[in-house]
């Protein structure tokens, strides 16, 4: 018989110091890792944490208002044939802030998501913490691929829209500050409703909702998923909400697969 590890000795001394037997018998990935810490230990971790992440974006933000130029000019690709015009003195400093935001804050979100992971983990079991990865790395995977399926499909759907409806009545040329505000809001909105499956596999773990319940209320959903692309879309024409809610419950089936999967 192996001698017990250092990480199992702890483990069994936290578990000891929370009121629990160091039986041989207890389950190691139903105790916590770490001793436990005092509140005002945990808040100055926090504000670590924060302070970290902070940091990150705004450096972020810094190194993309430097490179904006090459991003303003990607975010124009969708808009093909159409000039933008700068309607007020400003327009497009203000603009170029405002790309640089939500680029900055684009790029630095797999450090803000590790900040979180370190600061939950220590409190977290083994068999919790064999969780955190898969769910981090869809949620990541799912947000990112929901800003290329905005910029490949949804952004590029809604601009023909509007440009063959009123091709032959007037001519475009569009606000560069509208257009930006339209096409970050439809980025970001379409990167958060990719999460629906990572939703779903918490409900799921957590034994709130099962794979059944999630298929008996296809209605409700399908209705959801109607108003979310209408809510989520800037936009108002029906081919951009369409496709916008087909993805929605193309990602919800595809998250009750998953949760079927782990046996929920």
């Amino acid at each position: 018989m192996t001698p017990p590890t250092e990480l199992e000795t702890a483990t069994a001394e936290t578990a000891s110091a929370n009121g629990a037997t160091a039986d041989p018998a207890v389950d190691l990935d139903d105790v916590p890792y770490d001793v436990e810490m005092s509140l005002f230990d945990h808040l100055e971790e926090l504000r670590q944490r924060i302070f970290y992440s902070l940091i990150a974006v705004i450096l972020a933000i810094v190194v993309c208002f430097w490179q904006v130029n090459p991003i303003v000019s990607l975010l124009e690709v969708p808009a093909q044939g159409v000039k933008f015009l700068q309607l007020s003195p400003g327009e497009y400093f203000f603009v170029s802030f405002k790309v640089a935001g939500y680029s900055g804050l684009v790029a630095a979100s797999p450090f803000i998501l590790y900040q979180i992971v370190m600061f939950v983990l220590p409190g977290l079991t083994r068999r919790e913490r064999r969780l955190v990865g898969p769910l981090v790395l869809g949620s990541s995977v799912l947000f990112f691929a929901g800003l290329l399926f905005a910029y490949v499909a949804l952004i590029p759907a809604a601009l023909n829209f509007f440009i063959s409806y009123g091709a032959d009545v007037v001519e475009q040329l569009w606000s560069i500050d509208r257009y930006f505000e339209f096409v970050l809001l439809l980025l970001f909105s379409t990167g958060l409703a990719f999460q629906i499956p990572i939703l779903q596999m918490l409900l799921g773990l957590l034994g709130i909702v099962n794979s059944g319940q999630m298929v008996k209320s296809w209605r409700i959903v399908l209705l959801g998923a109607a108003v979310l692309g209408a809510v989520l879309t800037p936009s108002t024409d029906p081919v951009t909400q369409s496709l916008l809610a087909g993805a929605v419950l193309f990602l919800y089936f595809g998250g009750i697969g998953l949760v079927k999967a782990i046996g929920r």
